[in-house]
């Protein structure tokens, strides 16, 4: 069964953030757009790639009202160390969430049984707590935060413009498609 449209299931942990380690809950997920984005370990290899470049998009996403969760089954503990020892993951400014016994990870349905680690997950959460995109990728594919801006901006676009659904690859600013009897066959 597919992820999208469900509300996020509950689940209570503990994130390395700003310095402190803080309680996150599937509460903070509700009131404003989210992302939750697993990855498998820390002091790995493709991971800080898209952590960084995640890092470097923060900004953006925050301007558009979106809270961003990074998650592993690393210990926030473990987080911490990471942040402290690697110029890369210093960048990070989101939530390191820490999920040790992979509740969260297998809420999300990214939990790698036998490594007890996560699949590269990606999810969009709408002020609702609702799953409105869901990515999965294998642990050799690193994902592209510029992508994810988009595909962001698509579903606030959508949420906000009853009616309309964006095309591929549209950009803020292009038209979009108002789904109809008329347009059966004509695009």
């Amino acid at each position: 069964m597919s992820l999208i449209n469900t509300e996020v299931k509950p689940f209570n942990a503990t994130a390395y953030h700003n310095g402190e380690f803080v309680p996150v809950s599937d509460a903070d997920l509700k009131g404003k757009w989210s992302v939750v984005f697993f990855y498998p370990a820390d002091f790995t290899f493709v991971c800080p790639t898209e952590l960084g470049d995640l890092a470097d998009f923060y900004p953006k996403l925050q301007e558009m009202g979106v809270e961003v969760y990074s998650v592993s089954t690393d210990t926030h503990f473990t987080h911490k160390a990471w942040h402290d020892a690697s110029d890369t993951i210093k960048k990070i400014n989101f939530p390191m969430v820490a999920d040790p016994t992979g509740v969260i990870s297998r809420n999300f349905d990214v939990m790698i049984e036998e490594e007890g680690l996560a699949l590269r997950g990606t999810f969009v959460i709408n002020p609702e707590g609702q799953i409105k995109v869901a990515e999965i990728h294998d642990l050799g594919i690193g994902r592209s935060a510029k992508e994810l801006v988009r595909k962001i901006q698509a579903a606030q676009y959508v949420a906000s413009h009853d009616g309309e659904v964006c095309p591929a690859a549209w950009q803020p600013g292009e038209e979009t498609l108002a789904p109809s009897l008329d347009l059966v066959g004509k695009i």
